[in-house]
């Protein structure tokens, strides 16, 4: 087809409410969830549940195709299933230093921790881990 016989929309931006987007972030992260073996979506279940408690006013959503919480409009942390393990993202040098003795024994790579399925972290590591990466966000 010629050049001169494409037509061209006009570039729609999305006009999301912020209702809507938790909404459909919400069913993202259920699909996410569900799409999951037992094990990892029980494993990835506690784990989600250690964050929200630790920063209650986060907001749930969905990139990189994986569940993300954010806070202040920024991310705060990402959290996935593997087939071995889950992972808690990004997680700073800082961070993991600060937390060394209570990570040993868990997979550490350049901002990420990996929680065996078959040892999973404890809620109170987890939140502590998310606390200090809220702190992280908030430095100037």
């Amino acid at each position: 087809m010629p050049l001169g016989s494409l037509k061209v929309e006009p570039t729609v931006t999305s006009s999301l409410s912020s209702r809507d987007k938790a909404k459909r972030a919400g069913v993202q992260v259920r699909t996410y969830l569900a799409s999951l073996p037992p094990d990892a979506r029980r494993s990835l279940q506690k784990l989600r549940a250690a964050i929200r408690a630790a920063a209650p006013g986060a907001i749930e959503s969905f990139s990189y195709g994986i569940p993300v919480f954010r806070l202040g409009g920024q991310p705060l942390v990402w959290y996935a299933a593997w087939k071995h393990h889950s992972s808690l993202y990004p997680m700073t040098a800082a961070i993991r230093r600060a937390h060394a003795a209570e990570l040993e024994g868990y997979e550490t790579s350049k901002g990420t921790i990996r929680f065996p399925l078959t040892k999973p972290p404890p809620s109170a590591l987890v939140r502590r881990l998310v606390k200090a990466r809220i702190a992280e966000l908030r430095e100037p």
